[in-house]
């Protein structure tokens, strides 16, 4: 099996190294801190990319990588960052050959994959509970909204930004976007919502009877349903995971409930719902693991 090297750049850069769809070794952050939402904030792409280099350095040891694959928040075409609403400093680059150039000047040949960080952790779940051969689904619940597939079967799959509320004032999402899932779910949204509760307060406060924040609990339940029966009328029914830091917060029979008045046909029926705790480690697992397969590498 053949050395590959997983990175997952979303609240903070997360690196590993991966052999036969599992990390080897310790996996190396930057920041140090976990779902730190600001650490890229004025950031610009070629510091960006200078970290990420150096945390591969770190655990790659010297041995011979076959491939890398960079997981980050945003839509890619062929390593170019077309747009990014939660990393608006690195549309427009390149950050594929960016790192290739980096990373050859560190010593390191080896092709570099960029894909959506939702899409990577969608391919580690596949990966790390051998359903390489299954369709897998994804909601990354965090600072933006992902939706990742596996396989990618390529177009945008911006899930995020499905629109689930026709309100004209539901202007939250970081994109701009009016009605989207982002701009309820978000955690940046939820902020710009309640600007005298930080999103933890408001369902501690949800769960204590206050009516306004109970209110927003029933509508972040009702736009996560919503955006997921999109999903399930455009590709069929299915087992969708639930991760990231928000997950948490996820009450999964009602939202069971608000699925299931949502879809009625019989043939769509019976999708399931699940909560994982991912870390970073089904990411950079994916993102390795993707690179591996676009590159034709036993990983």
């Amino acid at each position: 099996m053949s050395l590959t090297i997983g990175v997952l750049a979303a609240d903070n850069i997360a690196v590993g190294l991966v052999e036969n769809h599992q990390i080897v070794g310790t996996v190396s952050l930057y920041p140090e801190q976990r779902h730190h939402h600001d650490a890229f904030e004025g950031m610009h792409a070629e510091t960006i990319v200078q970290h990420i280099q150096q945390q591969i350095d770190a655990v790659r040891g010297g041995q011979e990588i076959a491939a890398v694959g960079l997981g980050l928040a945003g839509i890619t075409k062929d390593g170019l960052v077309e747009e990014s609403p939660n990393l608006q400093q690195i549309k427009g680059h390149n950050l594929g050959a960016m790192l290739a150039d980096s990373l050859t000047a560190a010593g390191l040949n080896a092709p570099v994959k960029v894909l959506n960080d939702a899409d990577a952790i969608a391919a580690g779940i596949a990966a790390t509970r051998g359903h390489l051969d299954k369709i897998i689904r994804v909601w990354f619940l965090g600072n933006g909204i992902g939706y990742g597939r596996y396989p990618h079967t390529g177009g945008i799959l911006e899930g995020g930004h499905t629109v689930v509320s026709l309100d004209p004032k539901e202007r939250f999402c970081s994109c701009g976007g009016i009605g989207h899932l982002e701009g309820i779910m978000g955690y940046r949204a939820m902020r710009l919502r309640f600007l005298d509760l930080e999103p933890e307060e408001v369902f501690q406060e949800a769960q204590q009877g206050d009516e306004r924040c109970r209110n927003f609990v029933e509508l972040w339940h009702r736009a996560l349903a919503a955006a997921t029966a999109t999903s399930i009328h455009l590709v069929g029914s299915g087992k969708f995971y639930i991760t990231g830091p928000n997950a948490q917060y996820l009450q999964v029979q009602m939202m069971q409930t608000y699925l299931d008045e949502m879809v009625t046909m019989s043939l769509l029926r019976g999708s399931s719902l699940e909560i994982i705790t991912t870390g970073n480690e089904d990411a950079i697992v994916g993102a390795a693991v993707s690179a591996a397969q676009a590159y034709g590498i036993e990983s």
